[in-house]
């Protein structure tokens, strides 16, 4: 992977985060001095290998703009959709380069060094994602709560962002699998309904997506510590 090849990265950020409980997108709160978003931004622009960023907001988006970040000239935005995948697809009607990667707007601790690992992948024409190993012991129950087995966790993940692909090839997958009303709860999915098999790469385990109001101080400590280093 050479720096000169360059990379446009997908950042949908149309949804609301109806679980932090908060008066406005989660993307928009306070996290160490900025906006969750202007981090995740941040950290995407700045590596070498991302020429541009195309961020898919809601209609009624009236925050992002009022970002200093937004005046860059290497973000896009695009209108977004009802579900994450329909965002993604608007978004990548404009994506011109060969790969793209999609990254969640609420994951502002992903490091260049994680980027770098899942860039090293792009020989895999199904594509690739971070991930983290699950460390927990598995159980499923059933509807009432109640425990009906315990998983073996040895081959699970948790299934992080970027998530990297050829981008004719996401945007086909993405298209068919909405044609066909099928649940497509990440980019990833989309590619294995459509028969391909995409590579887990072990990310680092404080890539953390902010969704409650608790990850909030863990971000800022993840964030921290990072630029400590």
């Amino acid at each position: 992977m050479t720096e000169s090849v360059q990379l446009a990265v997908v950042v949908p950020a149309a949804g609301v985060g109806s679980r932090m409980g908060a008066d406005v997108p989660k993307q928009y709160l306070a996290l160490a001095g900025q906006t969750i978003i202007e981090h995740t931004l941040s950290r995407l622009l700045s590596h070498p290998a991302i020429s541009r960023v195309i961020v898919a907001l809601a209609p009624d988006d009236n925050w992002f703009s009022r970002l200093p970040l937004a005046c860059d000239p290497r973000i896009e935005r695009v209108v977004g959709g009802a579900e994450r995948a329909s965002s993604v697809l608007n978004a990548l009607q404009v994506v011109t380069e060969s790969w793209v990667l999609v990254h969640d707007a609420a994951r502002p601790c992903i490091t260049h060094a994680d980027l770098d690992r899942l860039l090293a992948q792009r020989s895999h024409l199904d594509g690739a994602i971070l991930g983290s190993r699950v460390r927990d012991t598995m159980k499923r129950s059933d509807a009432e709560g109640a425990i009906i087995a315990t998983v073996d966790r040895d081959q699970l993940w948790h299934a992080l962002t970027p998530q990297m692909f050829p981008t004719v090839r996401l945007r086909n997958a993405l298209q068919r699998g909405l044609e066909q009303g099928a649940l497509i709860t990440d980019e990833a999915s989309a590619i294995e309904l459509d028969g391909g098999y995409p590579r887990m790469v072990e990310g680092r385990a404080d890539n953390i997506k902010v969704t409650r109001p608790e990850d909030l101080a863990l971000a800022a400590l993840y964030l921290r510590q990072q630029d400590a280093h």
